[in-house]
């Protein structure tokens, strides 16, 4: 059984960083893609970030590129999301996701991933 659990969330100010983490039970770590998504008030959830190992692939929104780095501890089978520089914009119920049967076109899109964590909430002031 697959399971997902994230933390780090929290409430910061602008210009901060936080750490977020997804740890991961059930799953065969290496074969499985990794992901983030977050989902604003009256928003859509929207992609943040994957990471695929099976695929060799990273991919980023446009919206936290180059502030945002998504990694992973195959020690502790754990996604980590490093948020540096956070704006208001960025608050939101972060999701951690996870595929083992996911293809390469899907790896930014939620239909690609068959388990979801249940979310952790970040606020960012300004």
């Amino acid at each position: 059984q697959v399971q997902l659990v994230e933390s780090g969330g929290g409430l910061v100010q602008t210009g901060d960083s936080l750490r977020l983490s997804c740890a991961a039970s059930g799953v065969t770590w290496s074969r499985f893609a990794m992901a983030w998504f977050r989902q604003a008030p009256g928003k859509e959830r929207e992609f943040v970030a994957s990471n695929s190992q099976r695929h060799g692939t990273t991919y980023y929104a446009d919206s936290v590129k180059g502030r945002f780095t998504i990694s992973r501890d195959n020690t502790k089978n754990t996604m980590i999301l490093q948020m540096n520089s956070l704006k208001p914009e960025d608050t939101a119920v972060y999701y951690c996701a996870a595929s083992g049967t996911i293809i390469l076109s899907q790896l930014t899109l939620q239909s690609g991933y068959n388990y979801w964590g249940q979310g952790t909430q970040v606020t960012v002031s300004s």
